[in-house]
């Protein structure tokens, strides 16, 4: 098949050249305009003369729309904004997306949202130190994450407690997206502060580690120890991370101050410490617990209700306010963490219950030891369903279907009020 014959069976669109990050993962694979592969997405382009070079001449790169729903959806969406804007037809026939354009979430879907999407645009965000658009692509990131949180609590903790223990890329996203979700939901619903002060929270938690991002992912996969080197990194990231946010544009003291103070160990309670101070001790907890899910190189994860617990204890060992405030949100036995019940199934937490240790929970193993095909629930506050333990994911042997369960994490009438 030649090139051009290819090209007619894509649905090929130019991508804005001086878009495309230099020194950062592509999001999509570049093609020539015979659609001619040109560079894989996740290809780094190293300098504007390596990208120019891949351009050639007069030429220009292109994406083909149908390998991917969501360059679909933002090129669509461009041309419905061009629209609604009364621009001529030439300029709507022309249309160019970039990669801002690409990595702009969706506020609102009747279908829920995208995990892996928004990984990928997590991911992409906290690597681009670009101030022209830093903040805007981090308000719309936040927005979105805010929304589908409002709209279906349990399926936002589901997804990214289950993507923290299993999926081992995108560390340092996963971890920033589910910390955030999860101080978004404890100041709302169990600390009652203002819409203003859940998204400060949120924004601090999505960009506490920017200053470290590329040494936590290696960290991640890597099988030694911190050396000196890195240690020292992470000692001084909070530092570093609230000299950066300043450079990009962040001015809000309160946000500021809670990146600076989300590693610090002090205990006391919540009503000792300034706002900022108080956002950080959240943050911290939070992390903590967030941090223990993730599968490294160099450990196994431990249960999310061995992480939940230890969060719960300061470093003197009493109960630490922000530790309490996300247990009663989150539950001992999250959504997203696997049980076994007295019946001797095994499954997993969709829903949080009525109190922090009785959820709602998906049944994967049935009392024969064998997987099963329907969608059963069962109500854990029911003494015959009570939970007997924890179980890790690494045991279970069954791999989710997110889009499957994810039904099931919808609230119905017998759930708590939020």
């Amino acid at each position: 098949m030649t090139g051009h014959v290819a090209a007619k069976l894509m649905n090929l669109i130019t991508v804005n050249v001086e878009s495309v990050r230099i020194g950062h993962p592509l999001p999509f694979s570049l093609r020539g305009e015979d659609g001619r592969l040109l560079a894989n997405k996740g290809f780094v382009v190293q300098s504007r003369g390596d990208l120019q070079a891949m351009v050639g001449r007069g030429f220009h790169l292109y994406v083909d729309v149908t390998e991917s729903e969501s360059h679909h959806r933002a090129y669509v969406g461009k041309l419905h904004a061009l629209v609604r804007q009364d621009k001529p037809l030439g300029q709507i026939a022309v249309a160019q997306i970039s990669t801002s354009d690409l990595d702009t979430p969706r506020v609102s879907s009747d279908d829920g949202p995208n995990w892996l999407d928004l990984q990928m645009q997590t991911n992409a965000l906290l690597r681009d130190h670009n101030p022209a658009h830093f903040l805007e692509r981090l308000e719309k990131l936040q927005a979105s994450l805010s929304h589908h949180s409002h709209r279906n609590p349990d399926g936002a903790l589901f997804a990214l407690i289950y993507l923290s223990a299993t999926e081992p890329r995108l560390y340092s996203a996963t971890e920033a997206m589910l910390v955030s979700v999860m101080c978004g939901l404890a100041v709302r619903e169990v600390l009652k502060w203002s819409p203003e002060m859940e998204a400060t929270i949120c924004k601090a938690a999505l960009t506490m580690n920017v200053g470290m991002i590329e040494l936590q992912d290696r960290l991640a996969l890597q099988m030694e120890a911190p050396n000196q080197a890195q240690r020292k990194v992470v000692d001084e990231h909070p530092t570093r991370s609230v000299a950066l946010l300043q450079e990009l544009g962040v001015s809000d003291d309160t946000w500021l101050e809670a990146v600076r103070e989300h590693h610090n160990k002090a205990p006391g309670t919540l009503q000792s410490r300034s706002l900022g101070q108080q956002m950080g001790r959240l943050i911290q907890r939070a992390d903590l617990f967030a941090a223990s899910l993730a599968p490294r190189a160099s450990r196994l994860p431990i249960s999310p209700a061995v992480a939940m617990q230890a969060s719960y204890f300061d470093e003197n060992k009493a109960i630490d306010d922000a530790g309490a405030a996300l247990i009663k949100t989150v539950g001992v036995y999250s959504p997203g963490s696997f049980v076994r019940l007295a019946t001797g199934e095994i499954g997993v937490v969709v829903r949080r219950g009525l109190n922090a240790a009785t959820p709602k929970v998906a049944v994967l193993v049935n009392r024969e030891g064998m997987p099963t095909l329907e969608n059963s629930t069962r109500d854990t506050s029911q003494p015959s369903y009570h939970i007997v333990a924890s179980v890790s994911q690494r045991d279970v042997k069954i791999k989710i279907n997110l889009e499957r369960l994810m039904p099931l994490t919808l609230p119905t009438a017998s759930d708590r009020p939020w």
